[in-house]
C-alpha cells in the first residue's frame, strides 16, 4: 500500500519507528509488528504486509494518515458542562483538569491531560485540541469519566461533562 506524503510534512524512519513532523508539531510512533515493513520511497511511504499481514498493513496505513492529518490540521473536540443542582467550575492546572463543586462535593475531581493536548475552558464549553488523535480522544474520555455519578439515580442527577462535537 502506497501512502502519499503531504507537501508540508517531513517523514523519518528509524527502524520500526515512524517520525512525522509538520507545522503543528512532531509525532513519533513505533510499529513493531511481525511481517509488516514500512519503507520510504521518494514522496511516499510503502506499507507492505506480505502474505498474512494485509489487514495489519491497512491498520498501520490508517494510523499514518491520522498522523499526517494531526501535524497539518490537528484534532479537536468540544465538551460541555451540564448542571442542574450545583454549579460546577472547571479549570486547567498543569497537566490536570480540576472539576470543582461537582454535585456539591468538597474535594475537586481531577482528570489527566494526555500528551501534548491543549485544554481551554470558555464558560460552560471545554475545547480539547492537539496533533495526536488518540491523546485528544483519551483526554476527552478522562474529563467525561471524571464526572460519572455513582450511587445516585442517573435519571435525576444528570450533571456531568458531555461531548458535544
Amino acid at each position: 500500500m502506497m501512502i502519499e506524503i503531504p507537501k508540508d510534512v517531513q517523514v523519518e524512519l528509524k527502524g520500526d519507528t515512524v517520525i512525522i513532523s509538520g507545522k503543528l508539531g512532531k509525532l513519533e510512533r513505533p510499529f513493531k509488528t511481525l511481517g509488516v515493513k514500512i519503507e520510504k520511497k521518494d514522496n511516499s511511504l510503502e506499507v507492505n504486509g506480505g502474505e498474512g499481514g494485509k489487514m495489519l498493513a491497512g491498520t498501520i496505513e490508517s494510523h499514518i494518515k491520522n498522523m499526517f492529518k494531526g501535524v497539518t490540521e490537528g484534532f479537536s473536540h468540544k465538551l460541555q458542562t451540564v448542571h442542574s443542582h450545583f454549579p460546577m467550575s472547571v479549570e486547567v492546572k498543569g497537566d490536570k483538569v480540576l472539576i470543582k463543586n461537582f454535585i456539591g462535593e468538597k474535594k475537586p475531581r481531577t482528570a489527566d491531560i494526555v500528551g501534548k493536548t491543549k485544554v481551554e475552558v470558555k464558560g460552560a464549553d471545554i475545547l480539547v485540541s492537539g496533533p495526536d488523535k488518540e491523546a485528544v480522544g483519551q483526554t476527552c474520555a478522562n474529563i467525561s469519566l471524571a464526572t460519572v455519578i455513582k450511587q445516585k439515580d442517573c435519571r435525576v442527577f444528570q450533571d456531568g461533562i458531555y461531548m458535544v462535537e
